[in-house]
């Protein structure tokens, strides 16, 4: 049975509509649709279970006044048709459908749906620009998409399981009192209209403070894990005490905050305790009244006491459940920030794969800039031949990894355009555009998981025998052998850590060099690819780089002239613009920009050399 409700929903199929609406009610629609049954069986279910608890109290009036009006010797003559009814209620009816309740929210909604929500909202977030990621902390952005998830999932059952049910309960109360005196049912109106009033005062500010906390509380998350994920520099710069500063002061804005809400809290509990007593008071009073002037039998006492008493113990679950609902809400808006959020660089609607035929690469009139007012690049123009490999050279700042970036689509072009063999990029798909080109950056990180899931990230469908291969092209295989993680794993299955830290910098990099020489594209980026290694790991690679380019059309940045002076063509950028071009040699012998870099880079290693003889 609870294998048959866990199947309803596919916590992982594909959405639809991936994009959530950003409004409130939208966005809780937006995930309730796809279980849009088990929500209305839900919905049904409260219904019958709140009919059940409000038929206990009838039935217990009845036999009562049964009691008070019957011989002993025919009372189950007369009454058996009410003690049957009594019992099929409590016994079986009530049982039925408090184990449905059970399934459906447990069993069918808690985890699946929750799993749901999250993988959605990983889904479109994942597919967000990298902009988007660099205007956040990672650990904001995923605390959202973890703590979204079960927050819808409580708002909608909640609202059902406890709105509905005091609906439905409250008003069977009314219509049951009145049944026996119209007065009966005045003290639970009157109740009902304290209940509502306060709902309306506090509930609102409830949900902003709420909200408010969410923030913060998901502020804190981000400074934390921005401490940990730089864990280094705060050691190497001996600022323990700078960062314990840097969370205090999130600590003590959501604990203010928090306190806030609990103030509400306190507040709405006590006027409520006062209104449950009244009524209590009241409804018991009334019906002893008028029982005293014969207006009512006895069972009508017997009936309206325990509906009382259902609705006072009842309304503080409620103003729980309810205070609990709308902190779910303020946790939902705040994930609504992250979640809700158009994609800021999507594909367009007949967006169609990239198909790389030769590999011609054209920059045409780009400029770019940032936003900012002045361009980093303005009205670039470069042609790469079919093959060619050339060298982008610079100072920081000219301008070099923005070709790049753009290239890669990671930004949207402010004018021109760019082509690969003709095939404008941005009506590409960015999956296909960026499957046709391999980076090896000068800042690798690795992901949390095994060498081989690494290497492997290229080419999914490699063998274990091309990953080795890659890896022994890359000079990986050797030191790959040697690896042992803390749980025992070793070589290829030994896992690096976050971010690659258990490897050092020069290790990282043949990894993600072996993981480009896997992928195998036709379109090739090295960003400093080995700045990271020793003069010896980098001769030996070279080599193989050299194999591996072979064909290929590549663009290699930099500051090491001598990493990239035999390309067949080097670009020197300045300020957004290309100042000059040719082979190493001619453009020493142009005696421009590109030479007196050159000058200044030997000139210091001669600098350093004499240095060393000298001493």
């Amino acid at each position: 049975m609870f294998a048959l409700f866990e199947r309803f929903l596919t916590p992982t199929a594909a959405p639809e509509n991936p994009e959530p609406p950003d409004s409130l009610i939208g966005f809780l629609w937006h995930f309730a649709r796809q279980a849009k049954w088990l929500f209305a069986a839900l919905f049904v279910i409260e219904l019958l279970v709140a009919l059940s608890d409000s038929a206990v109290p009838w039935f217990m009036g009845r036999i009562v006044t049964m009691v008070t009006k019957l011989p002993p010797e025919r009372f189950l003559a007369v009454g058996w048709p009410w003690l049957l009814g009594m019992a099929v209620v409590v016994l079986l009816v009530r049982p039925t459908v408090t184990l449905t309740r059970y399934l459906i929210t447990n069993q069918a909604i808690a985890a699946p749906f929750t799993g749901l929500i999250r993988w959605q909202s990983h889904w479109h977030v994942v597919r967000q620009s990298w902009a988007f990621f660099q205007n956040d902390f990672a650990g904001r952005i995923s605390n959202r998409v973890m703590q979204t998830g079960p927050s819808v999932r409580s708002t909608l059952t909640a609202t059902i399981t406890t709105v509905w049910y005091i609906c439905v309960y409250g008003t069977s109360a009314i219509v049951l009192a009145a049944s026996a005196d119209r007065w009966l049912a005045t003290p639970i109106l009157l109740w009902f209209s304290g209940y509502a009033a306060l709902l309306v005062y506090f509930v609102p500010r409830m949900r902003e403070r709420s909200k408010q906390s969410s923030i913060a509380r998901s502020t804190l998350m981000g400074r934390i894990v921005d401490s940990y994920t730089n864990i280094v520099t705060v050691k190497l710069f001996a600022r323990a005490r700078e960062e314990d500063e840097y969370v205090r002061n999130a600590v003590n804005r959501h604990v203010g905050l928090l306190q806030a809400s609990q103030r509400l809290l306190t507040a709405f509990g006590a006027l409520l305790d006062v209104l449950n007593a009244l009524l209590i008071a009241g409804s018991g009073g009334l019906a002893l009244l008028l029982w005293r002037y014969g207006a009512v039998e006895v069972g009508a006492i017997a009936m309206v006491l325990p509906l009382s008493l259902q609705l006072t113990n009842m309304s503080r679950q409620i103003a729980m459940r309810i205070t609990e609902i709308f902190e779910d809400i303020g946790v939902v808006q705040e994930g609504m920030i992250t979640i809700a959020q158009p994609r800021q660089l999507p594909d367009q609607a007949d967006a169609r794969p990239l198909a790389v035929r030769t590999g011609r690469i054209e920059f045409k009139n780009v400029s770019f800039g940032y936003g900012g007012d002045i361009g980093v690049l303005q009205n670039f123009n470069l042609t790469l031949r079919p093959g060619e490999k050339i060298g982008l050279v610079g100072r920081s700042g000219a301008g070099k990894s923005t070709v790049v970036n753009l290239l890669l689509r990671f930004f949207q072009l402010e004018d021109g355009a760019i082509l690969i063999d003709g095939q404008d990029v941005s009506t590409l798909t960015q999956e296909s555009l960026r499957s046709q080109i391999s980076v090896v950056t000068q800042d690798t990180s690795l992901l949390h998981r095994s060498i081989s899931d690494n290497i492997r990230y290229g080419r999914p469908q490699a063998s274990d025998e091309e990953i080795v291969r890659a890896a022994k092209l890359a000079h990986a295989h050797d030191f790959i052998l040697e690896l042992e993680d803390w749980q025992g794993r070793r070589g290829y299955d030994a896992h690096v850590g976050e971010r690659g830290v258990k490897l050092s910098g020069g290790q990282r990099q043949r990894v993600a060099i072996a993981r480009v020489i896997l992928k195998d594209a036709p379109i090739l980026v090295f960003d400093e690819a080995t700045s990271a290694l020793d003069s010896e790991v980098e001769a030996a690679i070279q080599s193989s780089l050299g194999t591996l380019m072979g064909g290929k059309t590549v663009i290699a940045i930099a500051h090491r002239l001598s990493t990239i002076a035999q390309m067949d063509r080097l670009v020197v950028l300045e300020h957004g613009r290309i100042v000059e071009q040719g082979s190493h040699r001619d453009l020493i012998a142009l005696g421009g920009h590109y030479a007196a870099l050159w000058r200044r880079q030997a000139g210091g290693f001669l600098d350093a050399a004499d240095m060393q003889a000298a001493e």
